[in-house]
């Protein structure tokens, strides 16, 4: 059974991340809990990503540099690719993988929280 993949930036992005952004961890746990395959790309080194998630306690399918967000179809077969950030690079490296770029701001994370779990139906 095919199911959605998430991928969240870090920084500016997750309440945990410098600077703190506007999704919370709770989003993550949700889409986990969901089924969905989750993990982070972001600029911040491999080992620092898996740090990050094992302090937190949440097992994550992957970790990936931002530039390597298109290595994921490869990896993993999903119904859908969501790359969640809030930088127009986020923007730029999630259009260039073929993944749907949802922008962690304050006035879409709203629209595009219930649009992501809707399809969990």
């Amino acid at each position: 059974m095919s199911r959605p993949l998430v991928s969240f930036d870090i920084d500016g992005t997750l309440e945990c991340g410098q600077p703190p952004g506007v999704v919370p961890l709770a989003l993550v746990t949700t889409a986990k809990r969901l089924g969905y395959l989750v993990g982070s790309c972001s600029d911040r080194p491999i080992a620092y990503q898996q740090a990050l998630w094992d302090a937190l306690g949440i097992a994550v399918d992957f970790t990936v540099l931002k530039h390597r967000l298109g290595d994921l179809k490869a990896r993993f077969a999903a119904v859908a690719y969501y790359h969640i950030g809030d930088a127009e690079a986020d923007a730029r490296y999630a259009s260039d993988a073929g993944f749907r770029f949802l922008r962690a701001d304050a006035t879409a994370h709203a629209a595009w929280a219930a649009e992501l779990f809707e399809s969990s139906g």
